[in-house]
């Protein structure tokens, strides 16, 4: 990946999401041929000069400082996870030469023991790593979603998961939703990891493998998972909506998600019959597509 391109696309895309009315400035000006904004529109909301603004975008090495990626992220109005992307994109070369450590990312005993303790409360959970490696799941996380530890290395990634399992289809009623939110997660970790082969490796395999991924990669988006709802099909409790939230770890790049339904519900129910000790607990079969 090169990252001053990478820089230059990101900025290009957030601001062609730009409406210039919403801006102040008439959308029907002389030489406006697409919508969104124009250079100088951007570096006068954003209160620095066109021609810092045009080399930055153009990705050449500058170092801009916090005040100005702020004015910047302020006049595309950039969400937390965008403004995070942002700064990432926009460190200087010695800064964004940052590789991921090659040694195996390592999930604390107490982790472990946490996830088994989510067990008795028939709570999903799992851990996931850089480039959304799943590193640990629970019993009743490995039977909603899948079998994880049974799978090659290589294949225990939720992206691989969602793009390449015809599973993940089934399983998700929303699908696209979800894969396209996948994507955008995965291109957070991009721009804190330009150097990562496997990172690169992965998005050079789902890009072939599915022209949608390889759609909304190019459209740049961005999200930082906190908490949301997701909708399951489960061939053995039915239908679900569940209340996730994501919690960062102390173990760098791992966050625990955990899945919750409200007590009494009817998620909460099929919940109980995915938990361990359940008589109709089973695994959902497959792995990924080949």
């Amino acid at each position: 990946m090169v990252h001053n391109a990478e820089l230059r696309e990101f900025l290009r895309s957030r601001r062609a999401r730009r409406t210039p009315e919403t801006s102040g400035f008439s959308a029907t000006g002389a030489g406006r041929r697409v919508p969104g904004l124009r250079r100088e529109e951007l570096a006068a909301l954003a209160g620095v000069s066109v021609d810092y603004y045009v080399r930055l975008e153009q990705g050449r090495d500058l170092n801009p400082s916090d005040a100005v990626l702020d004015a910047i992220a302020r006049a595309l109005r950039l969400d937390d996870a965008e403004r995070a992307h942002l700064v990432d994109l926009a460190r200087p070369p010695a800064a964004r030469r940052r590789r991921p450590p090659r040694r195996a990312q390592h999930v604390p005993v107490a982790t472990h023991q946490l996830l088994e303790t989510l067990d008795a409360a028939a709570s999903p959970a799992l851990v996931l790593g850089r480039r959304m490696d799943v590193l640990a799941i629970n019993r009743t996380g490995r039977v909603l979603v899948a079998d994880f530890p049974v799978l090659a290395a290589r294949d225990r990634n939720y992206a691989r998961f969602v793009f390449l399992d015809g599973n993940a289809r089934d399983l998700h009623p929303d699908w696209e939703s979800v894969a396209a939110d996948t994507v955008a997660a995965l291109r957070l970790d991009a721009g804190k990891y330009p150097d990562d082969p496997d990172l690169s490796a992965l998005v050079g395999e789902l890009s072939v493998k599915d022209e949608r991924f390889r759609r909304w990669w190019a459209e740049h988006d961005v999200l930082m998972r906190t908490t949301g709802t997701k909708r399951y099909h489960h061939p053995v409790a039915g239908e679900l909506t569940l209340t996730y939230q994501a919690l960062a770890l102390p173990e760098e790049d791992q966050t625990l998600f955990v899945y919750t339904a409200p007590a009494g519900s009817p998620s909460h129910t099929a919940l109980r019959l995915l938990a361990p000790g359940s008589a109709t607990t089973g695994t959902p079969g497959g792995g990924p597509a080949r």
